[in-house]
């Protein structure tokens, strides 16, 4: 999992990470699916200790271009996961009152408590790269915003957060399938938008975009891993596997009660 994640204080290329690459799994796809179905129930349970030890919190969050499979790594990797301690805050374009307040106020509102695990789809990250997109505010200002992000990170951290931050990475020919089966499949007719057309022809805005806020912001307390996410498999192991890692690590226990005075008449 180390070649995927960004060490702080260095500079990565979204170039050098291939979106098809799968030679971190030594099997095939049926091999990595089949140990898929094995991290997902030590994730069930890891979050079960968590959720009953009431101590730490677990924020995922997970970017990616248009088609890059959020909704589909939630539903795969989370499957074993009891809706009680879990929680998906989804980042849409900002309401009225959430524009009001400052950029990171919808975020903080939304992190997860002690015992849970909540998954950003897209999150506070989209002030950095959708907005930076369209706007012509200078590097100035987004270098400022970059350390606002890793001050709310760290704090977080410091408060016992367990942050791990996601891209999804694929290719612009992987995208013009997905998008292309959204139009052909009337039952994913609902998630095609001609905005995501749009947003297509700035794919070289976008990792750029991308490229800076991955390296000004993967910390020691909140790193970004990148996924080769062109095949879904792979995707879902690779994101499966580091959750569950980083969760064994905190060392949870079950509470100790003492019921030793209890009886059942």
């Amino acid at each position: 999992m180390k070649a995927f994640r960004v060490r702080p204080h260095t500079r990565v290329s979204l170039h050098d990470f291939d979106p098809n690459d799968t030679s971190a799994f030594d099997g095939g796809k049926s091999e990595a699916v089949e140990e898929s179905r094995t991290l997902m129930k030590q994730l069930g349970e890891l979050q079960e200790l968590l959720y009953a030890g009431h101590e730490h919190k677990v924020l995922i969050v997970l970017q990616g271009m248009d088609t890059s499979g959020k909704d589909g790594t939630i539903r795969h990797v989370m499957t074993e996961c009891s809706p009680q301690g879990m929680r998906v805050k989804s980042f849409k374009r900002p309401t009225e009152p959430e524009l009001a307040h400052d950029y990171l106020w919808r975020a903080h509102e939304a992190v997860p408590e002690n015992g849970e695990i909540c998954i950003f789809n897209r999150s506070h990250y989209e002030d950095v790269l959708v907005v930076r997109v369209h706007s012509d505010h200078d590097d100035k200002f987004w270098k400022k915003r970059f350390r606002q992000i890793n001050d709310f990170e760290q704090m977080l951290a410091e408060n016992g957060t367990l942050i791990l931050k996601f891209f999804l990475h694929i290719d612009p020919a992987e995208q013009k399938e997905r998008l292309q089966e959204r139009i052909d499949d009337p039952t994913k007719h609902w998630k095609f938008q001609h905005g995501d057309l749009e947003e297509r022809k700035l794919w070289k805005n976008y990792m750029h975009a991308y490229e800076d806020a991955i390296n000004a912001t993967s910390t020691e307390w909140a790193p970004w891993i990148i996924v080769p996410a062109n095949k879904k498999w792979f995707r879902n192991w690779v994101t499966g596997r580091c959750i569950v890692k980083a969760m064994e690590k905190l060392e949870m226990e079950w509470p100790v009660i003492d019921l030793s005075g209890e009886r059942i008449e």
